[in-house]
């Protein structure tokens, strides 16, 4: 009985996660400006030079910040072939794609801290959206690394 009881308990609490996971997802506002920057993509138009709550960082701040050892989060937004080939030093892999799907990806991190978000340039969507649901979702300090990789590796700063 207590066996029966132990897995019954534990067969909720995973149908609990499964349906909390379904229940959350974006504003239609934010799906259609994602669609929208998705669209510039594939014209190859370049994305907006700011995005509200949000602040933008140079290549010049982000290097710097990365000497001094300042404490925050580094994402590469782009897909995990691109990541895997090469990426930021330290960046972590959080794409838009996945974050559009499932909102709850967003609970690893905590609502204060610094968080730096970067795909391929000017021309990339991923990153752009990627800020846009974390301003939505009420992070505080996120950061857009507008220029990209293609910037990064411009400067022959150090990729991994």
């Amino acid at each position: 009985m207590k066996r029966f009881l132990g897995w019954s308990i534990v067969c909720l609490f995973v149908i609990g996660m499964a349906i909390s996971s379904f229940a959350q997802s974006w504003d239609p506002a934010t799906i259609k400006k994602c669609a929208e920057w998705k669209e510039m993509a594939a014209a190859k138009k370049e994305m907006p030079t700011e995005l509200p709550g949000a602040k933008i960082i140079t290549t010049a701040e982000l290097k710097k910040w990365m000497d001094q050892g300042k404490k925050f989060i580094l994402l590469d937004n782009r897909v995990k072939e691109q990541y895997d080939a090469e990426r930021i030093k330290g960046a972590k892999w959080l794409l838009a794609d996945h974050l559009l799907a499932d909102p709850s990806l967003l609970n690893q991190f905590k609502k204060d801290d610094v968080i730096v978000n970067y795909c391929n340039g000017v021309l990339c969507w991923r990153s752009p959206a990627v800020v846009e649901m974390m301003v939505k979702s009420g992070f505080k300090n996120v950061y857009w690394y507008r220029e990209g990789l293609p910037e990064w590796k411009k400067m022959k700063y150090p990729v991994e």
